[in-house]
């Protein structure tokens, strides 16, 4: 394996004794940096590099869970309720549950990078190299590998055929006139997002193909990182000493291999572009369906000694040996004119594009090849209203825009590169960091992309009183920042299906506000638009979802979380306040933070009626009424307490930088009286209890006791007069935690769980106090090193990297929740994002946190016609050349 230089020589004796002839899964890494552009590979082997992820090779065929892996976890809390609405969700209105917990998505172990940028769709590419997880439709997934979508190759020397193959390991039913049965000893995959490396060794051929999948997904770009598209770059070596030429088809269905294929109507048809100098050719594959039409786009890109051929329809149900023929006489397909007829119902249809070149003897040459689809105009579930796509800003809305993108894709990538190298290279190259670190921080984000994300533009005669209703006008700035970047949603999970799920963003927002911030600010005007015209429902919880982007429109009809009441919940208005100070923190965009100041007031003034004795803390109501929504609460608790003394210290610092001297006061004077019942109430001496209520649990050791702390460290009042938490008490809570949530639960290797009880036997009070959530781990790991705990902070935040993507082969779909004997929940959740604020940590360290904002002295003009956030900002700056070492300390 390649993960780290040397460690296939190392395996490689062991490999030839242990090597199984068959094909096999390959080998296969998440992280560090691409392969050398020279690879002998070893054979398959037990003995794998340091941070090798995944099951053990000998279990085979990891489309299986194999023995002992995990299981789901169905939450055994959800009440009869949630059964009548399932059954007459999805039995009588035949719709689909926002949360599905009768029928689960099964685990597979099989993904890799998604392809695609954010909110156009994704399609997801196996570690295989299988085509296996599709979204396209907004919020909507299909599971399913399509067959026909392959990478085949073909060699000849003088004249002749030499050799060709599927590069794929199956041995499937349909296309048996094809060669299957790549064997994946010879074969390796690499990923580190938004790039994935697949190296193949040709058995016999002494030729090494090395294909490099590039997607647009750039930090602080708002016009590429917008693209569906996604280009295959095929690095050709030829160790022989005479010329060989290759051939690369690529062949793809019609289709998401969903029962929409077989509708009728689809057709296929040629096209090539040239345009300033770069001539690409390939098949549009038109899916002609009456809900959210798309093309499909197979293209090459034609230059100096590279031929570009094309098939433009085939039967992917059938043998497919006439396409296989054709390839194997002369290395090219026979490029028929005209388009192909339209499927009748029933048919399924199929195209393939094949680039061709000549390798000179000990020679290298490059293929490239892209994807592209083509979705502009989408409608959700309910059908209600349609929206257009951020991409169609640049590339038009007419569903014709797929030869464009394919050839823009194939004539910028070498720049995505460029960008996305500068991004990711000082995190590589740092050796202070641990490899796992650098492959979870990148590879999380595919998040990102595949979490349902839509971007959508915001209709051109969109008036503000659509957004804020009528007679409202305070956020001045809403629609000038809607109408500049668009509006951005993701899922909580891919199986908790609704956008922009708040008390969840709280922890993947670092993510977002790190790398695109404007997207954040979008989604906050959104979530803090009209104070006035939602009074009672922002006043009593601002969103905890929007709605099941399925079904219903996200902006039209929110709150569609069924499982509880989130009116009361006290955790949402504070993640509100949170963020926004935050946002201004790092951006240092004044017009957003005076928009923002009325919201804040409104939410926390709603706040206080949860302080039923007026001691300056609020009480938690004898249910579960915070994120954890199964895990019972009672009085003041150390999690929604500190979030609400952690706002309370951001209201007045926010009041400071406006001048608002009243609101600064009133503040100040309930954060003395709320800390000293919160040290009272709740600490006990090494750590805050769970809450006040003496339960039986009450003194249980919460992971996220000290959640904000962890917000308040980040913009930098933890320190000095700014001192909310006193810093002893900080750091005995965290050493406790570590000493018991950490090295006290299996073993020290899995992470934090979320409760455990003084006597070192983890809370199983409900069911998520004995679970470890990823996102909260990599929460608290910031925590710790923003308190100086380095070294535990990364061995916590280890525990999780190594049990999702080594031990359970949850690589690009990890789940919100595991328990120690191996039980999962909610695959491909949003809230590990949350490990971009263990970087914005370290940033901070080494001083390359953003200075401080400007203060009372200065305080920000009222009437300023200010751009949105013309300045990226410190942290901006520092995402564009990639974030800072860590010190020499760690």
């Amino acid at each position: 394996a390649r993960c780290q230089t040397g460690a296939a020589e190392r395996g490689a004796a062991a490999a030839d004794a242990a090597a199984d002839s068959s094909s096999g899964p390959g080998r296969f890494s998440w992280c560090l940096r691409p392969p050398p552009a020279k690879l002998a590979l070893a054979s398959q082997t037990r003995e794998q590099a340091p941070g090798h992820p995944g099951p053990d090779p000998q279990q085979g065929d990891l489309r299986r869970a194999p023995p002992g892996s995990a299981v789901h976890h169905p939450s055994s809390w959800f009440p009869c309720r949630y059964f009548r609405w399932w059954y007459k969700k999805t039995c009588i209105e035949k719709k689909s549950a926002f949360i599905d917990l009768m029928c689960a998505v099964p685990l597979q172990q099989i993904y890799g990078c998604p392809l695609g940028g954010i909110g156009g769709g994704t399609i997801t590419r196996g570690w295989r190299g299988e085509f296996c997880r599709w979204q396209l439709n907004p919020g909507k997934y299909h599971y399913g590998t399509v067959i026909a979508d392959q990478f085949t190759v073909c060699l000849r020397r003088k004249g002749q055929t030499v050799y060709q193959q599927v590069l794929s390991v199956e041995k499937p039913s349909t296309l048996q006139g094809w060669n299957w049965g790549y064997c994946g000893h010879y074969a390796f995959y690499h990923a580190l997002y938004p790039r994935a490396w697949t190296v193949y060794e040709l058995p016999g051929q002494n030729v090494v193909l090395t294909c490099r999948q590039v997607s647009p997904v750039i930090p602080h770009d708002y016009k590429d990182s917008s693209l569906p598209v996604a280009v295959f770059i095929w690095e050709v070596e030829n160790g022989n000493e005479e010329p060989v030429e290759v051939s690369i088809m690529f062949s793809m269905q019609n289709g998401m291999g969903a029962k929409e294929d077989k509708s009728g109507g689809h057709w296929n048809e040629p096209f090539a572009l040239q345009e300033g100098g770069e001539r690409v050719a390939g098949v549009l594959l038109h899916h002609c369906t009456p809900t959210n039409p798309f093309t499909l786009a197979v293209a090459a890109r034609e230059k100096a000694g590279t031929v570009v051929t094309h098939l433009t329809a085939f039967d992917p149900a059938g043998s497919g040996r006439d396409v296989w023929q054709d390839l194997l006489q002369d290395g090219k397909l026979e490029s028929p004119t005209g388009e192909s007829r339209a499927t009748a119902k029933g048919e399924v249809t199929a195209a393939a594009v094949c680039a061709t070149c000549t390798v000179p003897a000990r020679g290298h040459q490059t293929l490239e090849l892209a994807l592209a689809w083509d979705m502009p105009r989408v409608h959700f579930g309910s059908k209600e209203k349609l929206h257009l796509r951020r991409y169609t800003r640049f590339f038009g809305s007419d569903g014709d825009a797929a030869p464009a993108l394919s050839r823009y894709a194939l004539a910028h990538y070498e720049e995505w590169e460029r960008k996305i190298d500068a991004w990711q290279k000082p995190v590589l190259e740092n050796s202070q960091l641990p490899s796992w670190y650098k492959s979870a921080l990148f590879n999380e984000l595919y998040f990102m992309t595949d979490g349902g994300t839509v971007w959508l533009e915001l209709p051109h005669d969109c008036l503000p009183q659509e957004l804020q209703g009528p007679g409202v006008a305070s956020l001045s700035h809403l629609l000038p920042v809607l109408r500049e970047y668009g509006r951005f949603a993701y899922l909580e999970g891919q199986e908790y299906r609704m956008y922009n799920t708040y008390d969840v963003h709280f922890y993947a927002s670092f993510a977002l506000v790190m790398l695109w911030p404007k997207l954040q600010i979008s989604l906050q005007y959104d979530i803090g638009e009209s104070p006035r015209s939602r009074r009672r429902q922002l006043l009593a919880a601002l969103l905890h979802p929007l709605r099941p982007c399925a079904d219903d429109e996200p902006w039209q009809h929110v709150n569609a979380y069924l499982m509880h009441d989130t009116a009361n919940w006290k955790d949402l208005n504070l993640k509100f306040v949170l963020q926004v100070y935050r946002d201004y923190y790092l951006t240092h965009d004044a017009p957003y933070l005076r928009d923002m100041w009325p919201v804040c007031q409104a939410v926390m003034e709603s706040e206080l009626r949860f302080d039923t004795d007026n001691d300056g803390l609020i009480e938690n109501g004898g249910f579960a009424d915070q994120t954890y929504d199964a895990w019972v609460v009672n009085g003041a608790s150390a999690y929604c307490g500190g979030l609400w003394l952690a706002a309370v210290r951001m209201m007045c610092k926010m009041a400071e930088v406006l001048g608002d001297e009243e609101t600064q006061q009133k503040y100040s004077g309930i954060l003395q009286k709320g800390k000293e019942a919160f040290e009272r109430m709740l600490w006990n001496g090494k750590y805050y209890n769970y809450d006040s209520s003496g339960s039986d649990t009450s003194s249980s050791i919460m992971s996220d006791q000290c959640a904000g702390q962890w917000f308040l460290g980040a913009c930098g009042l933890d320190q000095g007069e700014l001192e909310v938490f006193p810093k002893s008490h900080v750091i005995s809570a965290l050493q406790t935690i570590f000493e018991k949530n950490v090295m006290g639960f299996a073993g020290g290797t899995m992470g934090a769980v979320n409760g455990m009880r003084p006597d070192g036997v983890p809370d199983t009070s409900s069911v998520q106090s004995s679970e470890v959530w990823i996102g909260v781990v990599y929460a608290l790991a910031a925590t710790m090193i923003q308190e100086g705990m380095v070294q535990e902070g990364f061995h916590t935040a280890e525990g999780c990297y190594r049990t999702v993507w080594e031990q359970l082969g949850m690589a690009f779909q990890t789940p919100e929740a595991y328990c120690e004997k191996k039980v999962y929940r909610s695959l491909a959740y949003m809230r590990p994002l949350s490990i971009w604020s263990m970087q914005l940590a370290l940033e901070s360290r080494v001083g390359r946190a953003p200075c401080a904002p400007p203060a009372s002295s200065s305080p920000v003009p009222g009437g300023t016609e200010q751009s949105i956030g013309d300045s990226p900002g410190p942290v901006a700056s520092a995402g564009r050349q990639g974030p800072c070492p860590v010190p020499p300390s760690l």
